[in-house]
Formats: C-alpha cells, sequence, structure tokens
C-alpha cells in the first residue's frame, strides 16, 4: 500500500556555492560517513563530480523526507539517511540509528529514483507500507 511519495529538484549550482562558501564542513552536513568517503574519493578524481554526487543526495533525501511525511525533523537527519547504489547502480535508500527504528517500526519500504542534467539534481521517492 502506498505511504507517501516525495520529489525535490536541486540547483547545483547552489550546492557547488554552499561546498566552495563552507567547504567540506556542508558536506559533513549533509553526508553520511560512507557518502562522505565516497565524495572525497570523487572530487579527487575530477571536483565537479564531488559537487554532483552531494546534490544528487541532497535531492534524494529531501525527496525522502517528503516521502515520509516528516520533512527534517526528528527523527529524520541528514546522516542518518544514506543513498548508495546497488552492484546494478540502482540507487537505494539506507537507514540509521532511530530513523532506521521508526521506519521498521512503521514497516516501510522506500524507493528512489536519482538524475541530474546541467544544472539540476532531482529524485523521486516512493515509500510503501508493508502489507
Amino acid at each position: 500500500m502506498m505511504y507517501g511519495i516525495g520529489t525535490d529538484i536541486c540547483d547545483i549550482r547552489r550546492i557547488r556555492a554552499s561546498l566552495e562558501k563552507h567547504g567540506e564542513r556542508f558536506a559533513k552536513k549533509v553526508l553520511s560517513d560512507n557518502e562522505l568517503n565516497t565524495y572525497r574519493v570523487r572530487c579527487e578524481r575530477w571536483p565537479e563530480r564531488g559537487v554532483r554526487y552531494v546534490a544528487t543526495r541532497f535531492s534524494a533525501k529531501e525527496a525522502f523526507s517528503k516521502a515520509i511525511g516528516l520533512g527534517m525533523r526528528m527523527p529524520m537527519t541528514w546522516r542518518l539517511c544514506e543513498v548508495t547504489k546497488l552492484p546494478s547502480g540502482q540507487p537505494v535508500i539506507v537507514l540509521h540509528g532511530v530513523l532506521k527504528e521508526w521506519f521498521e517500526a512503521k514497516g516501510l519500504t522506500a524507493h528512489v529514483s536519482v538524475s541530474d542534467e546541467s544544472d539540476y539534481a532531482t529524485s523521486f521517492c516512493v515509500v510503501e507500507k508493508n502489507s
């Protein structure tokens, strides 16, 4: 059964400006530890890939927060929600701590899609209640 849907569009230029102004402090606020490691590797190879990585994760987490109906308030936090990918490349949501406990207690499952093009990153998230 459908629990919620969320979508988000993120201006990559805005994320770039935040990273330029605040440096890695901004990335540390938005990304989980695993995501932060991936961000650093991508930045070493090509800094723009790092910026786009942060933008897609920012967008996906915003879409997820809307789909679960909480927005950015507890137990939803940037760092407790992680966007990773399966070996196939399919993006997936991995939750941690109190957010994971809350999500599992409600019997929910999330599906997410992310994309970026030119100046924008966009995400769509569907959350289902397990029967």
